[in-house]
């Protein structure tokens, strides 16, 4: 994992010290233990945890500046993509926000336990009462774009940015979501793509450009329902 993470960490032109690798490695090999008993993540190979994992991650660093920045990762799961952003980057200020009080608790306390600071948080994004507190919100493998961006953007003040993670169809969502991103206050910048172990990746880059109306987020039931 640490041979792997390095090499990754390095094409991406992401400079790490060894004391943030061996924290990497800590959180994987927690991830990998944990995963044991409850499921956190399909990955479990060492090496495809730091590719897969860790590097896809550790890319938006590249995409917009993180440093000094307030990040809510929405739907975080295990803590991806707002762990490994974290590690690359410490002066992010980090919120972790999943619907599953399980994850969380795991989250919080592997967090402390290797003495990173993170704000771990059990709730629905639509129910989180922090509307327009974040530089950057971000999400992976959540939702489509249309239904995300009504979980994301109005986590996002005026001048921030909502980073959407995608694979191969990220234009076709893009595409989508066009209303939606107008409607909730956004404006896409550009796609940021990037390549792991072979494969393209995607980032919906978009900017917070005006403030979201009242009405949204709406319940989930009526996002999913009715998307933008």
């Amino acid at each position: 994992m640490k041979r792997t993470l390095k090499a990754e960490s390095e094409r991406l032109g992401i400079a790490l010290t060894q004391e943030q690798i061996d924290l990497f490695c800590a959180f994987g090999e927690a991830l990998i233990e944990k995963n044991k008993v409850m499921n956190l993540t399909a990955i479990t190979e060492p090496e495809a945890v730091a590719k897969l994992h860790f590097a896809d991650c550790l890319a938006l660093l590249n995409v917009v500046d993180c440093r000094d920045k307030s990040v809510i990762d929405v739907g975080c799961g295990a803590g991806f993509p707002g762990v490994p952003m974290k590690l690359g980057e410490p002066s992010i200020r980090l919120t972790l926000l999943d619907s599953l009080q399980k994850r969380v608790n795991w989250l919080r306390e592997t967090l402390e336990t290797l003495g990173v600071k993170a704000e771990c948080v059990a709730a629905r994004a639509e129910e989180y009462a922090a509307r327009e507190q974040y530089d950057i919100a971000t999400s992976r493998a959540v939702a489509r774009l249309n239904v995300l961006a009504e979980l994301c953007l109005p986590f996002v003040r005026v001048g921030g940015y909502f980073l959407a993670m995608k694979g191969a169809a990220a234009e076709e969502e893009l595409k989508e979501a066009k209303r939606a991103l107008r409607v909730l206050g956004g404006s896409v910048e550009r796609i940021a793509e990037y390549e792991i172990d072979g494969a393209a990746h995607r980032v919906i880059v978009v900017k917070k450009v005006r403030p979201t109306p009242a009405a949204y987020p709406r319940r989930f039931a009526k996002i999913k329902q009715q998307p933008l």
